[in-house]
């Protein structure tokens, strides 16, 4: 018991060290930047919570450390709508010069990449990236009817609007690329304003931009020495806990953990895993834009799965659970992005393996539950024994039972070598009856 206090207790420091390292500041050096230096650090995937806490971080880290600039490496398919607002806030608020490259080779300004690319005070691009496909559809994720679609529409095409009209960018551009979904390469990019330069590499963007004037400040970055910042342990691990799959996977882990410690008092460990699992998904759901109705969906698969272990209904329940479950975890994160959807991959083995779970650990420990006793005295009510000494109503005798002798009474007349059945037991007194009433009638003809 002592070990599993200690080790629930290791596991809920570590989370909170998490949670505290998540809003706390970067512990910069003691000695300050150099003159001229500039403070790089690397978004890639989708864009999300996490990427949001990390530009403000980096953003704050650069900005104490007296740089030059900071320059946000890019390459995102898409990401949240929500946390796509609050990046490109931070860039259009902030007075330190900013630049968003997308790299390397092949990367994607794509969707929610669109808008922060274009927020930066500096866009640049390498060779052989693209830019654009910034329509909501693909930013916000799952169906929309139409008036809903057509306010999302007006929405992003306005803010991209303005957006690219703050920082002297290709305005048309931008709208069509919210409108019609368009993309363009980034020779394409330079030629229509939509993005300042194209760069081989981070050396040839500091060369390039060296000596230009952003927000008044005239840059030095020719050769400028480089910090580059990297993600932090709870960017890391938050990141990693609010991707679909494992907020699927901590969803069944509290489901089996709960349901396990309920069937099992005492057991410790799987009610333990389970708050923990659960406290983790409460956290992720919190951060992502977790579609409701899947949540209630995989809550009915619960009920029915569980009313199985008390209903005769032959399996009807659990297939009824199942598909249940399926749908439920399918619509969970319908409301994401394309890119952070769970794929079937996924879904069909948690779904079977959910149903092998309650179909079979769960039923029979809650049938348990409601069982005789399997200890202890009680437990042998009901088993049969062999008198050994004659029983009469008036007269008590003896019965053999599990290698003990027993004192015993009965209603019926029982002659030794007659098996009986154990009734129930009164101190060391045991009351007991015929395993058959043949042997009580043969005895009142012999009489």
């Amino acid at each position: 018991m002592k070990k599993y206090r200690i080790l629930f207790s290791v596991l809920l420091f570590v989370a909170g060290s998490a949670f505290v390292l998540q809003d706390s500041p970067e512990q910069l050096p003691a000695q300050s930047g150099v003159p001229g230096s500039v403070s790089i650090i690397s978004v890639s995937g989708t864009i999300g919570p996490t990427t949001t806490q990390y530009i403000k971080r980096g953003l704050q880290a650069s900005l104490e450390r007296g740089d030059e600039l900071l320059v946000i490496e890019l390459d995102t398919p898409g990401g949240l709508l929500s946390s796509t607002q609050e990046i490109v806030q931070e860039l259009l608020g902030s007075s330190h010069p900013t630049v968003v490259y997308v790299t390397p080779e092949g990367a994607n300004a794509g969707s929610a990449g669109t808008f922060i690319t274009l927020a930066a005070h500096i866009a640049a691009m390498s060779p052989a990236t693209n830019i654009g496909a910034a329509s909501p559809v693909s930013m916000g994720g799952g169906e929309m009817d139409s008036v809903s679609q057509k306010k999302i529409f007006n929405f992003s095409e306005s803010y991209i609007e303005t957006i690219a009209e703050r920082r002297g960018r290709n305005t048309e551009w931008a709208k069509s690329a919210v409108r019609d979904g368009a993309s363009i390469t980034s020779d394409e990019a330079v030629d229509i304003n939509v993005v300042d330069l194209i760069a081989e590499n981070l050396d040839d963007l500091l060369s390039q931009i060296d000596g230009m004037e952003v927000e008044g400040k005239v840059l030095r970055t020719e050769n400028a020495p480089q910090n580059r910042i990297p993600q932090n342990f709870a960017e890391i691990f938050f990141s990693f806990l609010i991707r679909p799959e494992v907020m699927l996977i901590l969803t069944l882990v509290s489901i089996y953990g709960i349901i396990g410690e309920v069937s099992n008092p005492g057991a410790i460990v799987p009610g333990m895993a389970g708050a923990i699992a659960l406290i983790l998904l409460l956290y992720g759901v919190a951060a992502m834009p977790v579609n409701i109705a899947g949540f209630l969906l995989i809550g009915l698969a619960i009920i029915l799965f569980v009313a199985e272990a008390f209903t005769p209904a032959f399996g009807l329940l659990i297939a009824g659970g199942a598909v249940s479950f399926f749908l439920g975890a399918l619509m969970l994160f319908q409301d994401l992005p394309e890119e952070m959807q769970l794929s079937w991959y996924w879904l069909v083995p948690a779904t079977i393996v959910t149903v092998l779970f309650f179909g079979w650990i769960v039923t029979s420990g809650i049938k348990a539950q409601f069982t005789g006793v399997h200890s202890g005295i009680e437990s042998e009510v009901g088993r049969e024994a062999e008198v050994s000494d004659r029983i009469t109503p008036e007269i008590e005798g003896r019965i053999f039972h599990n290698g003990e002798y027993w004192r015993a009474a009965s209603d019926d007349i029982l002659n030794e070598g007659d098996r009986c059945i154990i009734v129930r037991f009164e101190g060391l007194k045991v009351f007991v009856k015929p395993k058959s009433k043949q042997t009580k009638n043969k005895e009142l003809s012999d009489g």
